[in-house]
């Protein structure tokens, strides 16, 4: 079986091809992100 690097959706007349490898490193780069911050407030409040 073949992995799929892109996904077509369509929605309403709109039509759209989606990178998938882009979305899982936006996905990484978010969740990274997201625990940096978590991280900084926990830092802010033991001060």
């Amino acid at each position: 079986m073949e992995n799929k690097k892109e996904k077509l959706v369509l929605d309403g007349n709109a039509f759209y091809e989606l990178d998938l490898e882009c979305l899982k490193h936006r996905r990484e780069n978010m969740q990274r992100e997201k625990e940096r911050r978590a991280e900084r407030n926990r830092q802010r409040q033991r001060k």
